[in-house]
């Protein structure tokens, strides 16, 4: 896999353990690119903090960063540094995003509504040593030159997530509501997207009214069922615009189930400012998504 611009700005300024195919491990990384924009990764990202403390902007909300802090944030999101503490110290796990059409990681597609709109778990000192030693695993095994080596790294890699999946989970279950409702929405979300755009159609999978079942998601959540909807949507779209370069606008229109090219152009204009042919020259010539 070819770095990306994102990942080419950290491999210059930190020391690059391990690359395999889909997956790049940086350590001993001490801050965000410098400049003025901010970082917006077209991949998936796992930051593991190890010391120190970043205070940030996550899409423009204030967000932190510190010690024994695990971030997953995915790809599109506006990311940029206030503050970084001298003693900061982290790791970074970057996947790329034609990942998800992995049969083997379908789990990060259902991590995605827990962690975008918070993308971040304090982790108990436990907690963080396991974690560290399965990043200790993936790197050895990207190390090793075997065949079934991309295979075993990607099996390392949906360990890792279950893992962080399994330490959020317990955390929400102790000090958070039951979020039955939600679950449900964004498994059906990620089955149902590409026909289905209308809340009604998943507040009937629940049995609610599509006031009460957008009231439940937005309390739950954070965000309404509307916009987790069409972020989903446009998400998909961004990647597949970005990754996909051999795909015409058109044929991810037909991918994404829209009748027609025109239609997903006006869809996606709507929703970012842009349309698809803008936001790819756009991503071709910035190297950003």
């Amino acid at each position: 896999m070819e770095t990306t611009g994102q990942t080419q700005q950290f491999s210059q300024h930190n020391n690059l353990q391990t690359k395999d195919n889909r997956i790049i491990i940086l350590d001993n990384v001490r801050g965000l690119p410098t400049g003025d924009k901010p970082l917006c990764s077209p991949d998936y990202v796992i930051c593991i903090v190890h010391c120190g403390k970043m205070d940030l902007l996550y899409d423009e909300k204030p967000d932190k960063l510190s010690e024994h802090v695990v971030a997953v944030i995915f790809p599109n999101h506006n990311i940029k540094a206030v503050s970084t503490s001298p003693d900061y110290l982290a790791t970074l796990v970057s996947v790329d995003a034609t990942i998800l059409g992995d049969p083997m990681l379908r789990i990060i597609s259902q991590m995605r509504h827990r962690y975008e709109p918070n993308p971040r778990i304090e982790l108990d000192n436990h907690e963080y040593g396991v974690i560290m030693s399965q990043i200790k695993l993936m790197r050895e095994m990207s190390s090793i030159d075997i065949p079934e080596r991309s295979t075993l790294l990607t099996h390392q890699l949906d360990l890792l997530m279950r893992l962080i999946s399994y330490y959020r989970n317990n955390k929400l279950h102790d000090n958070a509501p039951d979020r039955r409702v939600s679950s449900q929405f964004q498994d059906d979300l990620y089955q149902h997207f590409r026909e289905h755009r209308d809340v009604g159609f998943y507040a009937a999978r629940v049995y609610l009214s599509s006031k009460h079942f957008s009231t439940v998601v937005k309390n739950e959540t954070g965000h309404s069922a509307s916009w987790w909807i069409h972020s989903h949507v446009v998400g998909t779209a961004k990647t597949l615009l970005h990754m996909r370069r051999d795909l015409t606008v058109q044929a991810i229109a037909d991918m994404l189930g829209f009748t027609d090219q025109s239609v997903f152009s006006r869809y996606f204009h709507r929703e970012t400012g842009l349309y698809p042919t803008e936001f790819r020259a756009r991503e071709q010539s910035t190297g950003l998504a």
